[in-house]
C-alpha cells in the first residue's frame, strides 16, 4: 500500500499491526526443563486493565514513549503503575463482575528487581499458562510471542535485563478459527495469566531437557535416559538414582547425551506408586525429580501396565472450579485424585480437553492414578491450515516436553470428536507419528465418534492409534438406547477401545422418576444400563465417563444447566454427590 507520509499515522491506519510481533513467537524448542530447579515467582499483584481495541500493540503503548524526538513531553492514554491491581495467577473472569465474559486482550504489568548471583548466569522468564496468546514486553521490547492457552513457555532474557525491570503482557483470549481450539467449544472461555510466572537462573551452560524412563522391552531391567545441553558441545554428565545405586558418567556432543542404564527398580502402579530420587549434572547446573519406573503398552486390544491387563476405571475432569476458575491449586488436585481413587475405586483419570495444571500430574505421580492427557484438536479445527496445524503440534510438543517423565501419563491424546474428512485424518495421523516419534513408552489415542450410518466403531484415524477412545451418549443425546448394543455387536476392533466419553444431565438435588430428563434419577437410570453394556462387552477395555464435576459451559442455559454442563456426578461445589456416583463406583468395584 503507498501511502502520502505527511497525513498517515500507524496507530490509527495500520490494520495487521499484529504482524511484526509473529518474528518473536516462541515454542518448543525454546522450552527449559526447570525439574528440581531454584525458581524466583513473580506471581503475586500486578497491574491490570482490559485493552478491548488492542492499543498496547496498536498504538505501540508498550513503548512508553513519553517524549517527541526534541525532548517535549505528549500526552499518553495509559499510565500502568495505577492501573486496577489483579492477581497473578488467576483467571480474570473470576477477579471482577465486569470481567466475567470479558473474550478480547488483557494488560498485565509490573517491576522487578535483578541482581546477577554468578559470573556467566544466563535468565529466563517462564509462564505456565498464558490463556490464549500472549505478547511479552520487557522494558519497551518485544520479547516473545506464544499461543496455546494451557502449555508451558520460556524466553531468555539474559541481555535484556536491567537492575530494574518493567513488564507487560498483553494476554489474547479471543476465539478465532484458526486457533486451537477453535471459535466453538462447550466449556469456559478462562482468560488470564493463570498459572505461575518464574524466573529461572541457570549457568552459562546448562541442562535444557531430560528424558528418564523404563526402557520398554527391557524385561524392567534397564533405564533409558536423554539429555540435551545448551551452551556447551561436548562434555560429561553425571546420573544419580541413589536408592538403585546408580551414579553413572555419561557423555554428550553436539549438545545431545544418552545412556541405557541397567537397573532393576520397583515398578509404579496406581496399587503402589513408587517414586525415585533422580538426579541428572554437569558443571554448575543440575535437574533433579522424583519419578517412577513402569510400562504401559498394548497387545491386540489388551491394555498392559507392567505386563499385567488393565481395565482402565476412570472419569473425566474439566480444569474448571467455582471459584477459581482455570486455575487450581495443590488441595484441589488431591481432593479430585482422593475422590476418585478412595470414592468412585478408579484409576484413571481423562484430563479434557487442554493439558491441565503441572501439578496434576506430578501429583498422580505420587497418589498413584493413570492420565489421559490431551491437546485441544477440538471438534471443528481448521484442519486445511498450516498455521493451525503447526499450532497443535506445537501445543503436543510442549505438553509432552513437560510431562515426559511423569509415570502416571500413559495416554496422548490427539483430539477430540472430530469429523473424519481427508483433511482431519492428515492433520491428526501426522500428530499422532509427532507423539509415537518422540517417546515410544506411551500409547497414543484420540476420542473419536461411532459412525452413526454404519451403526460400528469405525474411524480411519483408528489406524494411526495404539488407543481407539470412543465418545457415546446413547440414552441421552441419542435417546435411543437400544443402538448402543447393535454398535457393539457390529464391531470388531482390533485395538483397545476405550469409552472416553458417556453420560446423562442432572441438576444436583432435581429429583423424579427415571424417565424424567435432568433428574438425578434419570442420570442413575441411564449409567445402570451403560454399564451393564460396557461391562459385558469384550474388546472395551476402559471408561472415564463424562464427567466428575459439574462445569461452566456457555452453551448451556437450560433451567437446570443455567451457564453449567450438568453431566457431573457432583456438583460444581465439588462435595454434592449425585445418585449416579455410587452406580460407577460400584461397578468398578466389581471390575
Amino acid at each position: 500500500m503507498s501511502t502520502k507520509p505527511g497525513n498517515f499515522n500507524p496507530e490509527i491506519h495500520v490494520t495487521d499491526y499484529r504482524k511484526e510481533f509473529e518474528a518473536k513467537r516462541v515454542g518448543r524448542d525454546c522450552l527449559i526443563s526447570i525439574d528440581g530447579r531454584a525458581t524466583e515467582s513473580l506471581n503475586g499483584k500486578w497491574n491490570f486493565y482490559a485493552d478491548p481495541i488492542e492499543y498496547l500493540l496498536r498504538g505501540a503503548w508498550y513503548k512508553e514513549s513519553r517524549y517527541d524526538a526534541e525532548g517535549r513531553e505528549k500526552p499518553c492514554d495509559y499510565d500502568f503503575e495505577e492501573m486496577d491491581e489483579i492477581c497473578v495467577p488467576s483467571c480474570w473472569n473470576m477477579a471482577r463482575p465486569d470481567l466475567f465474559l470479558y473474550e478480547n486482550m488483557g494488560v498485565y504489568f509490573r517491576t522487578f528487581k535483578y541482581k546477577k548471583h554468578e559470573k556467566g548466569e544466563r535468565l529466563f522468564l517462564h509462564f505456565e499458562g498464558v490463556a490464549y496468546r500472549a505478547y511479552v514486553f520487557l522494558n519497551g521490547e518485544c520479547i516473545a510471542m506464544h499461543d496455546g492457552a494451557s502449555t508451558p513457555f520460556s524466553v531468555e532474557i539474559t541481555d535484556k535485563v536491567k537492575d530494574v525491570n518493567r513488564i507487560l503482557i498483553g494476554v489474547d483470549a479471543k476465539r478465532e478459527d484458526e486457533r486451537v481450539p477453535m471459535t466453538n467449544t462447550d466449556w469456559f472461555n478462562y482468560g488470564g495469566i493463570y498459572r505461575d510466572v518464574l524466573v529461572v537462573r541457570t549457568p552459562s551452560a546448562f541442562l535444557s531437557d531430560w528424558f528418564v524412563r523404563l526402557a520398554p522391552g527391557s524385561s524392567y531391567s534397564e533405564i533409558a535416559l536423554d539429555f540435551s545441553v545448551d551452551g556447551k558441545d561436548s562434555g560429561e554428565a553425571e546420573f544419580t538414582i541413589d536408592e538403585l545405586g546408580i551414579k553413572e558418567k555419561v557423555s554428550f556432543k553436539g549438545g545431545k547425551g544418552s545412556a541405557v542404564i541397567k537397573a532393576k527398580p520397583e515398578l509404579w502402579s496406581p496399587e503402589n506408586p513408587k517414586l525415585y530420587d533422580v538426579s541428572l549434572s554437569i558443571d554448575g547446573d543440575r535437574l533433579s525429580d522424583r519419578i517412577g519406573f513402569r510400562e504401559f503398552r498394548v497387545e491386540g486390544n489388551r491394555i498392559l501396565l507392567n505386563g499385567k491387563e488393565r481395565f482402565m476405571k476412570g472419569i473425566c475432569v474439566h480444569e474448571d472450579h467455582i471459584d477459581l476458575g482455570k486455575s487450581t491449586n495443590e488441595s484441589v488436585i488431591r481432593d479430585t485424585i482422593r475422590t476418585v481413587k478412595e470414592e468412585l475405586n478408579g484409576v484413571f483419570i481423562r484430563l479434557a480437553h487442554y493439558p491441565h495444571s503441572r501439578l496434576f500430574s506430578k501429583i498422580a505421580d505420587e497418589m498413584g492414578v493413570m492420565l489421559w492427557e490431551e491437546i485441544p484438536v477440538y471438534w471443528s479445527i481448521a484442519f486445511n491450515n498450516e498455521k493451525t496445524y503447526q499450532d497443535a503440534e506445537n501445543q503436543l510438543g510442549e505438553l509432552m516436553k513437560r510431562d515426559k517423565n511423569r509415570a502416571s501419563v500413559v495416554i496422548w491424546s490427539v483430539g477430540n470428536e472430530n469429523p473424519d474428512t481427508d483433511e482431519r485424518f492428515t492433520f491428526m495421523s501426522n500428530l499422532a507419528s509427532y507423539a509415537k516419534g518422540n517417546d515410544p513408552t506411551r500409547a497414543v489415542g484420540a476420542a473419536c465418534l461411532v459412525d452413526e450410518v454404519g451403526e460400528k466403531i469405525d474411524d480411519r484415524l483408528a489406524e494411526k492409534l495404539d488407543i481407539i477412545g470412543i465418545n457415546e451418549y446413547y440414552g441421552w443425546y441419542n435417546p435411543d438406547f437400544s443402538k448402543l448394543g447393535r454398535v457393539l455387536k457390529n464391531s470388531n476392533p482390533s485395538k483397545p477401545v476405550i469409552i472416553t466419553e458417556v453420560g446423562a444431565g442432572a441438576r444436583a438435588g432435581n429429583h423424579g422418576t427415571s424417565d424424567m430428563l435432568w433428574s438425578e434419577e434419570f442420570q442413575e437410570a441411564l449409567y445402570k444400563k451403560q454399564v451393564k453394556e460396557i461391562g459385558a462387552c469384550p474388546f472395551i477395555n476402559g471408561v472415564s465417563p463424562w464427567i466428575l464435576y459439574d462445569f461452566r459451559a456457555q452453551r448451556r442455559y437450560n433451567r437446570y444447566q443455567q451457564g453449567f454442563n450438568r453431566k457431573g456426578l457432583i456438583d460444581s461445589d465439588r462435595k454434592t454427590k449425585k445418585l449416579a456416583f455410587k452406580v460407577l463406583s460400584d461397578f468398578y468395584k466389581t471390575k
